[in-house]
């Protein structure tokens, strides 16, 4: 197999690649014995175990790919837990822990649209294995491993029974599910035809009202990502059921493996993670009576902190990327972690992004409170006398040159003044994040393998934000 492993180059969460393209079962055949051998040097003195999960979405042929990873794996020695059915790619990281194996490898592209396949490489604590490992799998691609005079045991189980009893003990259940029984609460689940299908009826135990349930490789002709431009069809089913029947009602959002997660408020307004983040920090410090650091990414809104201090909750900042988080959590105890782009966990949980236990500790948020999300929100806003707008927006680059020049005049040419506002100080810890001097904040990153910019921006008014990132566009394009 000389030359297919060049192809293979994992990112921040797995390696990705188009299929019958980059992706193809020649190329997971080489991979996934390599993978299963670098989690057996990182973590088999731990755990002494001879066992790796094997788990798959709902993506195009992912149950097919997902056998071929395990028809691999067992032939060079390894037994393997092969699920039986689609689930969450946090079900398979729990299911590392649970079954003391020596990690998971999980067929998934996450929120990448349908012409993408993926594998995910879990370690045996229940997260995604750090840079090094996934480095130590790349170096070994041009030796492909042979197979075992000895060949594993594959065996099925079903990911979803353990992961649903290790969620419901969580939250307060009898609650959650009295006030959907009650008609005090209407929920809607758009699972935009991912992993994360028939999940929460599944923990509740009661019918939710799910959208966009069904299997679709090609994700409705976009992506299975949490953002208001897929979601059209979810603002229009609450705005029409409130109107008609006034109860609380939330809209909850999961991506193609249910790893992120956003939220709809009961007219029908989008909720980022910059929202959720603030109301599940003042939700579990004060409703549940947890503690332990808040971790948020740079990107991350100046709400989080400012709540976070109400509680005396300290808090630890990294680059963006969960990983980041994930580190932080196998160090201290941690109360909550959680990214811009939707990926949120739980110290008391596993060091990974969850998006259906964020959907049960959201919905135990409104129930003890009685209130629709935005209010919780601006209560929150009230508390702290900080009130803000956020947008963040994609900037594709003419090319990688451009990309270059750009990064070279931010090193060179340091910003003094951003859309007529000088600029206080600049944090470097990932990209370029200029705090302006009305408290307002413009961050700049550079994707690491594509000619894109990645903008964000947090000011006092929406008006504000989107000035600043037209300024921060119209820099990078002139």
């Amino acid at each position: 197999m000389p030359g297919i492993g060049n192809k293979i180059k994992f990112g921040t969460d797995g390696w990705r690649g188009i299929i019958a393209d980059e992706f193809t079962f020649e190329r997971l055949a080489l991979v996934a014995p390599i993978a299963a051998q670098v989690l057996a040097r990182t973590y088999g003195n731990t755990t002494g175990s001879n066992t790796i999960i094997v788990g798959y979405d709902r993506r195009f042929m992912s149950e097919d790919f997902a056998r071929a990873t395990a028809q691999a794996v067992t032939a060079v020695g390894f037994d393997v837990l092969l699920s039986e059915t689609y689930a969450p790619t946090p079900a398979f990281s729990l299911a590392a822990k649970q079954h003391n194996a020596l990690g998971a490898l999980v067929i998934t592209a996450s929120h990448n649209p349908g012409s993408y396949s993926g594998l995910k490489v879990k370690g045996a604590f229940g997260g995604s294995v750090p840079p090094e490992v996934t480095k130590n799998i790349e170096s070994l691609l041009d030796r492909p491993s042979s197979t075992s005079a000895n060949p594993g045991k594959m065996t099925t189980f079903n990911p979803w029974s353990s992961y649903c009893d290790t969620l419901r003990a969580k939250v307060d259940l009898d609650r959650i599910r009295s006030y959907i029984t009650q008609g005090k609460l209407t929920v809607f689940a758009d699972v935009m035809h991912g992993a994360a299908a028939g999940g929460l009826a599944q923990i509740l135990e009661v019918p939710v009202n799910e959208l966009n349930s069904d299997r679709d490789p090609l994700f409705g002709g976009g992506a299975p990502e949490p953002l208001p431009k897929y979601l059209s069809r979810l603002f229009e089913t609450i705005r029409t059921h409130s109107a008609e029947k006034g109860n609380l009602a939330v809209g909850l959002v999961f991506d193609g493996d249910s790893d992120r997660i956003a939220a709809v408020d009961g007219q029908g307004n989008f909720l980022s993670s910059q929202v959720l983040i603030p109301i599940l920090i003042e939700h579990l410090a004060v409703n549940r009576g947890m503690k332990g650091e808040l971790v948020k990414t740079v990107s991350g809104s100046d709400l989080m902190p400012r709540v976070a201090a109400l509680h005396q909750i300290p808090v630890s900042e990294t680059p963006v990327g969960y990983k980041y988080i994930a580190d932080r959590m196998l160090e201290t105890q941690v109360l909550l972690g959680g990214e811009e782009s939707g990926g949120i966990g739980y110290g008391t949980h596993i060091p990974e992004r969850d998006a259906l236990l964020s959907a049960l500790y959201v919905l135990e948020a409104v129930t003890q409170s009685g209130l629709d999300l935005s209010a919780l929100y601006q209560q929150l806003q009230s508390k702290t006398n900080f009130h803000s707008a956020y947008d963040r927006i994609d900037l594709p680059l003419a090319s990688m040159e451009v990309r270059s020049r750009l990064l070279d005049q931010l090193q060179t040419q340091p910003l003094k003044e951003i859309a007529g506002k000088a600029v206080v100080n600049c944090q470097t810890i990932d990209g370029y994040k200029f705090r302006l001097d009305d408290d307002s904040w413009l961050m700049i990153r550079f994707s690491g393998t594509e000619p894109v910019l990645r903008l964000y921006c947090e000011a006092s008014t929406i008006e504000q934000v989107h000035q600043t990132l037209n300024w921060a566009k119209d820099w990078a394009e002139s």
